[in-house]
């Protein structure tokens, strides 16, 4: 997953000082993955689920499936050694079954429950693929919830985690500002994410993410100069998130000093990255997107 947060930020004009191009707020729309405990979650054959044997079996196989069109690790056949399980179940209400799954980490030890949406009584006894599909399709939000809802508990439990430490980041450093872009740039993020409570790295070992910058620049119209920053946060998973700023300039202006423009640029990326962070640390058990502490 890439949780991209678009700045469209504002050019203030002003006498006398230099411009500031990258004020402004660079948004949120970074969706957060869900992604469940174990590295495989097994989806048996259930006991007991008012189906027959047949019906059993492909209710499980449909449910793994859906689970897996959701981009989770869900797969149909029991549990190996070391991995999780969704145990299914049925519910007999009124006229209604009630599907019910739940998770059990891989000493078997249950984590949690849930229920899907109420299958009238009749259809469900006829076991018929359409019916047991939809089941599955419409169960596979509630059981992905209760994933989340695990994943949290156990990382606020884990002293560890990033729920109970600062996140440490390497700074890789910013390539690609024309003047002196890629030290000034360097120089202000490290300061601005310092200041929020993030343990900032001038090395690889022991840090939780790396960041870099990369600038890009290109003529405009009008003998403006287009410029993009793009700083990118990754880890040993791969890329967490990045932060896009775009703007035009007027021509030459940072070709020796950035200054001020550089202290705002990153001020305004600190943020950006900060939700990068969070997003990448996890869920909070209240629902709350987790801060790096």
């Amino acid at each position: 997953m890439r949780a991209l947060l678009l700045g469209l930020l504002l050019l203030l004009a002003g006498c006398g000082a230099l411009p500031q191009p990258f004020f402004g707020y660079p948004g949120r729309n970074g969706a957060l993955l869900a992604e469940p405990p174990p590295a495989r979650l097994a989806v048996p054959t259930p006991a007991q689920s008012l189906l027959t044997d047949f019906g059993s079996e492909t209710w499980a196989r449909l449910t793994a499936k859906a689970l897996a069109d959701m981009a989770l690790p869900a797969s149909f056949g029991p549990a190996r050694p070391g991995e999780w399980q969704l145990r299914l179940s049925a519910t007999l209400r009124g006229q209604n079954v009630i599907p019910e799954f739940e998770v059990l980490d891989a000493t078997g030890a249950p984590q949690g429950t849930a229920e899907g949406a109420p299958v009238p009584a009749v259809a469900w006894s006829q076991a018929d693929e359409p019916t047991l599909e939809a089941a599955a399709a419409q169960s596979a939000p509630s059981i992905d919830a209760l994933l989340t809802r695990i994943q949290a508990a156990r990382l606020q439990a884990d002293p560890n985690s990033l729920q109970n430490r600062p996140a440490r980041v390497y700074v890789a450093g910013v390539t690609g500002a024309p003047g002196d872009g890629d030290q000034s740039l360097e120089v202000q993020i490290k300061r601005k994410l310092a200041n929020d409570a993030i343990v900032v790295q001038d090395t690889a070992s022991g840090a939780d993410y790396r960041l870099h910058c990369e600038v890009h620049t290109e003529p405009g119209s009008g003998g403006q100069l287009k410029v993009e920053l793009q700083w990118i946060v990754d880890d040993s998973r791969g890329e967490r998130g990045r932060v896009v700023q775009l703007n035009e300039v007027p021509g030459h202006t940072l070709d020796r000093f950035w200054g001020d423009v550089a202290a705002v640029a990153a001020e305004q990326a600190a943020g950006g990255i900060r939700d990068v962070l969070f997003n990448a640390a996890g869920p909070r058990v209240d629902g709350k997107t987790a801060p790096a502490k």
